[in-house]
């Protein structure tokens, strides 16, 4: 069972930048594809960037405009987010997903807040 938790969300201005981390567990596969999706109160999820662990190679979603960017550090069995110049409509819950069998994102953490005001 792939167990995923995130932190590092908060409260934050306008133009300001936050790092989010999503821990996942060792049993994790070594070529698992990861997500963040965010979530805001009266919206639909969105993807916000994904990562293909072995291989490395990511993707952003287009409407972020290059500001939000998503690594790892296998070392640490750890995924994050960095969101530079964020802006109110940034506001939402961020969660990280995990799709080990190439069937979809079917674990996910329980999620963490992102407020800018």
């Amino acid at each position: 069972h792939v167990q995923l938790v995130e932190s590092g969300g908060g409260s934050v201005q306008a133009g300001g930048s936050l790092r989010l981390s999503c821990a996942f567990d060792a049993y994790t596969p070594a070529n698992v594809r990861m997500a963040w999706f965010r979530q805001a109160p009266g919206k639909e999820r969105e993807g916000v960037a994904a990562l293909d662990i072995g291989a490395g190679s990511t993707t952003a979603n287009p409407s972020l405009q290059g500001r939000f960017t998503v690594s790892q550090d296998g070392a640490k069995n750890t995924m994050f987010l960095q969101m530079n110049s964020l802006k109110p409509e940034d506001t939402a819950m961020y969660y990280c997903a995990s799709d080990p069998n190439g069937l979809g994102f079917t674990y996910w953490g329980q999620g963490t807040q992102v407020t800018v005001s």
